[in-house]
């Protein structure tokens, strides 16, 4: 779905003036016809290469990260949004190296601390605030909150799929006052469309957004290079050791290199699905897919898809059992 209506500023300017020649416009909204008659920079193409050749969420986040440096962003991000269209959460984020994430503090927040930017959402319209301080009452709240992690320019493009709003992605500007022209906005829309494609395109997630009753899970925010993704602890196959660091691995066959050791993530992950089955190891024992106890020294334990089993060290194997119930 994209916005039909024609690009409006908001300024106090000359009524016959282009708005686009406005540096001192506060904001402008863009529907992608808008921008239709300019030439935009390479990052679709960008954005597609990384989702033919990663799985979606560490794509989006590895896309997010590559254009938000080619369009000199200080953070590129995207939030979601529940069905209802009532709250929404941050899901992924890069963050330029001395620039401070924010994207655990916003999870399951009402949709009314963006209702002046919402408005603009729904309609299909990309909103550049080229000067967040000098923001309209009406956006005080949104203002408050973007002051609050250092903006002083954003642009966000809403992500349509199956006509409906499903998210949000765009750039902040923390170390100067920035505007992205419309060509940039134009390849933004346009990445939105892949990235909705690959996130919300499958058979299942089409499922679980049709059901009204389906709240948010808690996410669990991956950390790498500056990078950040978000995912339900139930995509989490297991946790490994990787000297200070942790290797996560996926259910949809990727892994991330997460930046916290091993000991922090015994209490990041839920109890009720998670067991510790050796010093180096967790798993998520919904994603338990065999245990061969052949070689009583040396227990396996089989996760998903992957390959290779984990081993399965003696002081864990009588919890094991009794929570998978053999």
């Amino acid at each position: 779905m994209r916005g039909t209506g024609s690009w409006q500023v908001v300024a106090q300017a000359e009524e016959g003036i282009p708005a686009g020649d406005l540096p001192d416009a506060v904001y402008e909204a863009y529907s992608f016809s808008d921008c239709s008659d300019t030439i935009w920079p390479d990052w679709p193409h960008r954005t597609a290469k990384r989702l033919i050749q990663e799985p979606a969420d560490v794509a989006i986040t590895a896309a997010l990260a590559e254009i938000g440096e080619l369009a000199g962003a200080d953070r590129a991000w995207m939030f979601e949004y529940d069905t209802a269209l009532l709250r929404f959460r941050n899901t992924h984020e890069w963050s330029r190296q001395g620039v401070r994430s924010f994207v655990e503090d916003l999870q399951n927040t009402p949709v009314t601390m963006i209702a002046w930017l919402q408005q603009f959402l729904v309609s299909g319209k990309a909103v550049m605030i080229n000067r967040v301080a000098d923001l309209p009452r009406p956006a005080r709240q949104l203002q408050v909150e973007m002051l609050r992690q250092g903006d002083r320019s954003v642009l966000s493009v809403p992500v349509f799929h199956g006509g409906q709003l499903r998210a949000c992605i765009g750039f902040d500007a923390t170390t100067a006052i920035r505007r992205w022209p419309p060509p940039d906005i134009r390849a933004l829309f346009q990445c939105a469309e892949l990235i909705a494609l690959a996130r919300y395109g499958s058979h299942r997630s089409e499922q679980a957004f049709a059901d009204p009753s389906r709240a948010f899970a808690p996410l669990i925010h991956l950390r790498r290079q500056g990078q950040i993704i978000g995912v339900e602890p139930q995509a989490i196959l297991g946790v490994r050791s990787a000297r200070d660091y942790a290797k996560v691995w996926l259910k949809d066959g990727s892994t991330v290199l997460d930046l916290r050791p091993l000991a922090l993530w015994t209490g990041l992950l839920p109890s009720a699905s998670f067991l510790r089955v050796h010093r180096t190891a967790i798993v998520n024992l919904q994603h338990v897919s065999g245990l061969d106890r052949r070689d009583g020294d040396g227990w396996k334990i089989a996760l998903g898809q992957l390959a290779d089993s984990w081993p399965v060290s003696r002081p864990y194997r009588q919890e094991l059992r009794q929570r998978l119930g053999i």
